[in-house]
């Protein structure tokens, strides 16, 4: 999901930053006034289809207010916007150090710096129209020297983040609690052989339940990033399984104990950090909820940069958890397969984007969860108005990829072809067998009776083509 980013470690490795404008009061040697713009000379985005080429602050395909199958655009896009890569996210990678400096960031670990990052990014939002945020506690509150005040610290943070969703109408899309980047968790959290280690991320995991009900979220994610194995000579998998299975059955109970009532998501990936991470893909997932008897509690959210991580196309993830009615939100992103590690860009590929919506339509909507732009721009996307951009053209992206999507479902062509190639199982032999009333003696006497299968055509060629069709928006 996210870059290990917390408690200054990359952060505070560069020098100060410059304020934007002029401050009426000091806060770590910057001054500022709560009125001040973070985003000067940037104006609400607008939606202007007939803008001149060279206009890129503008939606040319997102409409918000546009009515699609009955519903609004918005309603089937659900787009979010994540904290950590858009204002934590500093450009450094293994090979540099930080690129990008943001002006109302001193880089210090503190409170007023963390609240001036957050006025920020709401700012942002607003301008952008996005309806939704997420965050890591870790991202938006600095760790204290205890657990008390670390909560405490928290608190005030979420105080100022009620009070900016109040104000602005951002909903918070979901939560989730950094269970990775801390050397703590350098065993991971819920399989640390360390139960001490375990009881901290149990701790953690309960203050954020508490916060995101106080924000109204509407889910709350885990993501594994350390909860796997870099070897098995020193691992014991069956048991660290069976914590992990422990640690979210007592995440189910504390939930309903509080009262929240947002969904539970697990997000898949199958390794980095970790050599193998125990959440490898969507079918690992659904099998370890079933083993555990969690899937009636959690639903997954799905990152298609980690399906490819895992060698699966873009889309298959989205699909199968949704064939598998535990489709809940997705992380919108992409990556470059050719690299083979997770580079958190933004989706641009129609292509893409329609295979994501159509999934998405035909399970009829993605609510509670939405489309959580987990990217980051490039390090070398260092302006201001980069991060804006970044956006406009993902939503766009997707915008187009729910047009398109409505496209094919309205023609219904490639709907039909898929129902006839399996229409040998609505009735006869194939109905028996996927009623369960089959037995292989029957299935014996079928081809006694009936002699050999004759091979069929896939037409993997008329299904891209009938799906490039519809590629017109």
């Amino acid at each position: 999901m996210l870059a290990a980013l917390f408690k200054g470690w990359i952060y505070c490795t560069m020098s100060s930053f410059a304020p934007s404008t002029k401050r009426s009061r000091t806060e770590n040697g910057m001054e500022w006034k709560d009125s001040d713009e973070f985003f000067p000379g940037i104006p609400v985005i607008p939606y202007s289809p007939d803008a001149s080429p060279d206009n890129v602050l503008c939606f040319r395909h997102y409409n918000p207010t546009q009515v699609v199958m009955g519903r609004s655009m918005a309603d089937w896009l659900r787009f979010s916007a994540c904290f950590w890569h858009s204002f934590r996210g500093t450009g450094a990678d293994p090979f540099g150090f930080p690129t990008i400096n943001r002006p109302w960031d001193d880089g210090t670990d503190t409170i007023e710096n963390a609240k001036r990052r957050l006025r920020a990014g709401f700012e942002f939002f607003t301008k952008m129209g996005l309806k939704y945020w997420t965050f890591h506690d870790r991202d938006i509150a600095p760790m204290g020297d205890t657990l008390e005040q670390t909560n405490k610290n928290l608190d005030e943070m979420t105080d100022l983040a009620l009070e900016l969703q109040n104000k602005t109408g951002v909903k918070l899309l979901w939560a989730t609690c950094n269970l990775f980047a801390h050397p703590m968790y350098s065993n991971g959290a819920s399989t640390s052989p360390d139960a001490h280690v375990f009881a901290m991320a149990g701790a953690q995991v309960k203050k954020g339940l508490e916060v995101a009900k106080k924000l109204g979220a509407e889910g709350f994610v885990f993501w594994g990033g350390r909860e796997g194995y870099q070897t098995l000579l020193n691992t014991d998998v069956r048991r660290e399984l069976d914590h992990m299975g422990a640690f979210f059955k007592m995440v189910v109970a504390y939930k309903k104990k509080i009262g929240f009532t947002g969904q539970l998501l697990i997000e898949p990936k199958p390794k980095e950090p970790t050599k193998h991470q125990y959440d490898y893909d969507a079918q690992t997932v659904i099998s370890f909820l079933k083993t555990y008897g969690l899937d009636t509690d959690f639903k997954l959210n799905i990152e298609p940069n980690h399906t490819t991580l895992a060698g699966h196309g873009h889309e298959h993830d989205v699909v199968v958890a949704s064939k598998f009615g535990m489709l809940g939100s997705i992380d919108s992103n992409t990556g470059s397969p050719d690299l083979g590690w997770d580079t958190d860009q933004f989706p641009m590929e129609i292509k893409n984007t329609t295979l994501i919506m159509k999934a998405i339509i035909e399970q009829g909507g993605l609510a509670p969860g939405g489309l959580n732009f987990d990217c980051k721009v490039r390090r070398e996307s260092i302006d201001l108005q980069d991060l804006f951009i970044a956006h406009i053209g993902a939503m766009d992206s997707f915008a187009r990829g729910l047009m398109c999507a409505v496209e094919l479902f309205n023609q219904g062509v490639m709907e039909k072809c898929v129902k006839d190639r399996y229409s040998s199982y609505d009735s006869g032999i194939g109905s028996s067998i996927e009623n369960g009333k089959a037995s292989l003696e029957q299935l014996e006497e079928y081809i006694k009776a009936n002699g050999f299968p004759t091979p069929t055509s896939g037409q993997q060629e008329m299904y891209e083509v009938l799906f490039n069709n519809a590629l017109k928006y």
